[in-house]
């Protein structure tokens, strides 16, 4: 498509990802030319001329921003993003061998602000917070896998005591380091909510489909059908007071590898990684408390996989709630999986891979949606687009693979690095809740467009996927 100068300009100005690659923007200035979403200064329109690949606009005299590293871009590498990768992959792989995030920092070879700003970009985290996070993915292994005992296992995890150890587990986990363990052996559990949880909250929104075949929400008990580690189950939550009440069902009883997976189901439903306090300051701090009164604590609820996350972002797209949720449920009874008890298991990947696109018309499937859902998931099925890598992947590397898959736009893509992988600063550009939302809040005389709406969003970075999620609540009536 040919786009005008003056279209190009304002996605210069929006800084807009998406048009990476679609043209360079050279700056007759200072000569040099960037990518469209380069953060460097905005030159003035008359200062700025495009060009469709990099090679035109070195032709022209110009060379490439070490900022934006427009050459590498069009090269498909990206090294300052590949050495910040390493560099998770071996905080990852040995947490104990950093032992804070100054070690980080020195062995990044970046200076402290830019290597936390280069965390914070790439993996929505500091660099203290990943750290933090490896330690207890490491513990949380040797727990299930190993039988050391547990100020040893502290130790290996990189812990620097075993109090701090306790204390950030359970933080982290709702459960002690002990009775995590005992996940090995017990198909029941308990895991503690935070302090002033908003169980209304949360229950309102896992009821949000009362007819749902892969979920049932009956007063105070949630039942999902999930699959763990390649098998059906059934993770029934019974809430209480202060603590989540958990059962795993699995045929031939669950194993102690399912029961952990089962955990964190049920960890990502709560949202307990997620910073509730940090974004209660931010918006206080910018004099936006409204946004936050009454649900302090509220979290961004998590899909139980990957999988159900894409078939959501593909679904729910440009329609309402409840016929999106009709359509997953036709989808469901066509092609998923009974359990007994009467709950169904999505189908999975494969099974979807097979289905003829035209097979999902007579569910009232438009034509384009049902391309778009079976070609996703014959990527997948195929290997070519790994639901499971995406989990460890930084937030670039996962928003470029799934921008990729035909179907899945920016607000598809943010939607499910928000609600299934876990990302804290994404943005749904494009929901109509986010901006009918804003609107309210900020007092505008009109819903922002998709630009105005990144703008606005800023603000609330690092947190911008929680501020969705209150944002989601405010024209809401309190549960």
């Amino acid at each position: 498509m040919r786009m005008t100068h003056s279209q190009m300009y304002s996605r210069l100005l929006a800084s807009d990802p998406a048009w990476n690659g679609r043209f360079f923007t050279g700056v007759l200035t200072t000569g040099i030319y960037c990518l469209p979403s380069c953060k460097a200064r905005k030159p003035k329109p008359e200062n700025v001329k495009f060009f469709p690949t990099c090679d035109s606009a070195r032709e022209a005299g110009l060379r490439p921003c070490k900022k934006c590293h427009p050459d590498d871009f069009a090269l498909g590498a990206d090294p300052v993003l590949e050495s910040i990768e390493a560099l998770v992959a071996e905080i990852r792989a040995r947490p104990d061998g950093f032992p804070d995030a100054r070690a980080i920092v020195r062995r990044s070879g970046f200076g402290p602000t830019r290597c936390f700003e280069l965390f914070r970009l790439h993996y929505h985290q500091t660099p203290a917070d990943l750290l933090l996070s490896a330690k207890v993915t490491a513990a949380k292994r040797l727990l299930v896998s190993g039988d050391k005992a547990l100020a040893e296992l502290s130790a290996d995890s990189g812990f620097d005591s075993l109090s701090s150890f306790h204390e950030h587990f359970r933080a982290a986990n709702g459960m002690t380091p002990s009775d995590y363990r005992s996940l090995r052996s017990a198909d029941t559990f308990e895991v503690d909510l935070p302090q002033g949880y908003p169980t209304k909250h949360l229950l309102r929104t896992l009821g949000r489909d009362p007819q749902s075949l892969t979920e049932r929400l009956t007063g105070r008990v949630y039942e999902t059908a999930v699959a763990l580690e390649g098998s059906s189950a059934v993770v029934r939550l019974e809430f209480a007071e202060s603590v989540v009440r958990v059962r795993v069902s699995a045929e031939g009883g669950a194993t102690a590898e399912q029961r952990a997976a089962a955990h964190g189901v049920v960890a990502g439903i709560l949202g307990l990684a997620q910073d509730a306090p940090g974004m209660v300051r931010l918006a206080r701090r910018l004099g936006l408390a409204r946004l936050v009164a009454g649900r302090p604590g509220l979290r961004l609820t998590q899909t139980p996989s990957v999988l159900d996350g894409l078939i959501w972002s593909i679904i729910g797209q440009q329609i309402n709630l409840p016929f999106a949720c009709t359509l997953k449920r036709r989808l469901v009874e066509a092609h998923g999986t009974r359990l007994a008890g009467g709950l169904y298991c999505l189908p999975s990947a494969g099974t979807l891979a097979g289905i003829d696109p035209c097979d999902l018309r007579p569910l009232q499937f438009s034509r384009q949606k049902a391309d778009y859902l079976v070609g996703a998931a014959r990527l997948v099925a195929e290997g070519r687009l790994d639901l499971a890598a995406l989990r460890g992947m930084s937030a670039t590397r996962a928003e470029r693979a799934l921008l990729s898959v035909r179907g899945l736009g920016p607000w598809s893509v943010n939607y499910l690095m928000m609600r299934s992988l876990g990302f804290a600063d994404c943005v749904p550009v494009g929901d109509t809740g986010v901006t009918s939302a804003l609107r309210s809040l900020l007092r505008l005389e009109e819903r922002p467009d998709a630009d105005a709406t990144r703008r606005l969003m800023s603000v609330f970075s690092p947190h911008r996927s929680l501020a969705t999620a209150h944002l989601w609540q405010l024209n809401q009536p309190d549960p």
